[in-house]
C-alpha cells in the first residue's frame, strides 16, 4: 500500500508540465469556482456510488442477506483507490475477491460477483467509447478518433469474449507460463499453478452454472444500466467544470469527451491514466493533431481540463483510499458461511 501512496505524487507531473508549459497559474484553477468544483466532486462521487449499488446489487442477489448494502457499497467505492493509482485501471477486482473471501464467500463464487461486476462496466464504458470514437472520426478527428476505437473496441471485445468462452471451456494457465514459474519457483512454483489451475477451473464452472440462468440475465440488464449511469454521471462531470471557466459544452459532448478521454487513459504508460485523459479530453473537444496541444482562443482551456481532472481524480482518491482502510482492508474477526 505504501507504495501507492508514493506513486500519487507522480501522477501530479503531467500536470505540472501541462501547467508549465501552458502558463497556467493556480488563479486561473481557482477562477473556476466553488460551486462548479464542488458539483464535479458531487456527481463523480456519484458515480463511484452507483459502481457501489451495483456491486451490492449483484452480490446480495447472489448470496442472500450478505453483509449489509452500505457496507458493500463502501468496500466497493474503497477498492476504487487501488484503479486510480495503477496504470491501466487494474487492481480493484482483486481488493473485492479479497473481501468476500475473508467474510467467508468461496473464491469461485467471489470471483463470479467481481466478474459480473468488471464485465458490465466495461461494456457500457466501452460503448459509449466506441460511439464518441466514431464521433470524433466523422469530425475529422482520425487519429484521435482512430485511437480510441483501437483502445475501446480491443478492450471491451477481450472481455466480452472471454466472459462467454469461458462458459463454454475451462481455462486453464497456458503451458509456457506454467513451465518458466515451475522452474523458477520449484515447488512452491508447482503449487502456485495447481491452485490457480483449480481456482480458474471453478470459476470456469461457476459461470456456465450461472450464465444463462433467467435470474442472471436479469441482474447482467440491470447491472449494464446501472453502469451506463455510472458512466453518464462521470461525463457530465466535465459540463459542469466547464460552466465555471464560461466555457459552454452540452452534456452529450461532454460525455463523448470525458469517455474518449477515458479510453486513451485505459493505455498502460502513467499511474492511473495520468496526463493520457487531459491530452485525450483536449485533444479530442478541439480535434486538434495528437501532437499539437495549443488550444485555439474561444474554445476549451487547460485551466478546465486541470480542475477536472482534480475534482474527478485527486479528490476521489482521498476520499477512496479512506474507504478502502476503513471497510475493505479492516480486520474481519466473524467470517460468515455461505
Amino acid at each position: 500500500m505504501n507504495w501507492r501512496l508514493v506513486a500519487i505524487p507522480v501522477t501530479l507531473i503531467p500536470i505540472l508540465i501541462i501547467a508549465i508549459q501552458f502558463d497556467i497559474k493556480l488563479d486561473d484553477v481557482l477562477a473556476i469556482g466553488f460551486f462548479p468544483f464542488v458539483g464535479a466532486v458531487v456527481v463523480m462521487m456519484i458515480k463511484l456510488g452507483l459502481q457501489g449499488v451495483k456491486f451490492a446489487y449483484i452480490t446480495r442477489k447472489y448470496i442472500s442477506g450478505f453483509d449489509s448494502i452500505g457496507k458493500l457499497i463502501g468496500v466497493r467505492v474503497g477498492s476504487e483507490f487501488i484503479k486510480f493509482t495503477t496504470p491501466m485501471f487494474i487492481g480493484a477486482e482483486f481488493v473485492v475477491i479479497y473481501y468476500l473471501k475473508k467474510k467467508g464467500v468461496a473464491l469461485s463464487k467471489s470471483t463470479w460477483i467481481v466478474i459480473m461486476d468488471i464485465v458490465t462496466e466495461v461494456i457500457a464504458g466501452g460503448l459509449l467509447a466506441i460511439v464518441a470514437g466514431i464521433i470524433a472520426i466523422f469530425n475529422g478527428a482520425y487519429v484521435v478518433g482512430g485511437v480510441i476505437l483501437a483502445i475501446s473496441i480491443s478492450i471491451t471485445s477481450l472481455w466480452t469474449v472471454l466472459f462467454f468462452l469461458s462458459s463454454k471451456h475451462t481455462f486453464q494457465v497456458p503451458n509456457i507460463l506454467e513451465s518458466i514459474v515451475k522452474k523458477l519457483g520449484k515447488e512452491k512454483g508447482t503449487k502456485i499453478i495447481t491452485q490457480t489451475n483449480l481456482w480458474m477451473d471453478e470459476t470456469c464452472t461457476m459461470i456456465r452454472q450461472n450464465i444463462n440462468t433467467p435470474e442472471t440475465k436479469k441482474i447482467f440488464t440491470i447491472s449494464f444500466l446501472l453502469s451506463l449511469a455510472s458512466w453518464i454521471f462521470y461525463g457530465i462531470s466535465f459540463m459542469i467544470i466547464a460552466m465555471g471557466t464560461g466555457y459552454v459544452i452540452s452534456a452529450f459532448d461532454s460525455i463523448m469527451a470525458v469517455l474518449g478521454a477515458n479510453a486513451i487513459a485505459n493505455l498502460p504508460i502513467t499511474i492511473g491514466g495520468s496526463g493520457l485523459a487531459e491530452f485525450g479530453i483536449v485533444a479530442y473537444l478541439n480535434n486538434l493533431n495528437p501532437f499539437d496541444f495549443s488550444i485555439p482562443e474561444g474554445t476549451v482551456a487547460w485551466d478546465a481540463v486541470i480542475g477536472w481532472r482534480i475534482a474527478t481524480y485527486y479528490v476521489p482518491i482521498a476520499i477512496t483510499w479512506l474507504l478502502l482502510v476503513k471497510l475493505a482492508l479492516s480486520k474481519i474477526s466473524k467470517p460468515q458461511s455461505t
